[in-house]
């Protein structure tokens, strides 16, 4: 057998019950004890703080989807009105294109000549003008002068 010699006491004790140790908690169990303590006082003016917070923010989602639905009412709204615009051109052209087919130049002429007593101009009765801004019609604003 082998001898090994043991400094100091340190015979064992048999029926000796085991101390509990202390232990030390993990440093993330003790940050989370301390949050938790923490947050369990709030102070009034914190949660005061808080309150509004929570309240400006509901009014702020409240008039933002009011004004999401009064634009959406809004979109709704002149797309009818677009609708009824295309509508009346339609109409309006259906009437232009029937009064433009139902005009007989030729019975106007006719009239106009015939009941009315109107003539061809001469050539003395046609005065043109030059110059100007080159618009298709002249405004008259004094007499015309004598062609002699």
């Amino acid at each position: 057998m082998e001898k090994r010699y043991v400094y100091g006491n340190t015979a064992r004790q048999l029926n000796e019950p085991r101390r509990q140790t202390r232990r030390e908690m993990p440093l993330h169990e003790v940050k989370r004890k301390e949050a938790k303590k923490r947050a369990s006082h709030m102070s009034l003016g914190y949660l005061l703080f808080l309150s509004l917070a929570v309240l400006a923010t509901g009014v702020i989602l409240t008039w933002y989807i009011t004004l999401q639905s009064e634009i959406t009412s809004s979109v709704k709204e002149v797309s009818t009105l677009e609708a009824q615009l295309n509508t009346l051109k339609q109409d309006n052209d259906e009437a232009y294109n029937k009064a433009v087919s139902s005009l007989d130049l030729e019975e106007i002429k006719r009239i106009a000549i015939g009941e009315y007593g109107m003539t061809y101009a001469t050539d003395g009765q046609i005065v043109s003008y030059s110059g100007g801004s080159g618009n298709d019609y002249v405004r008259q604003v004094a007499p015309i002068p004598d062609g002699n």
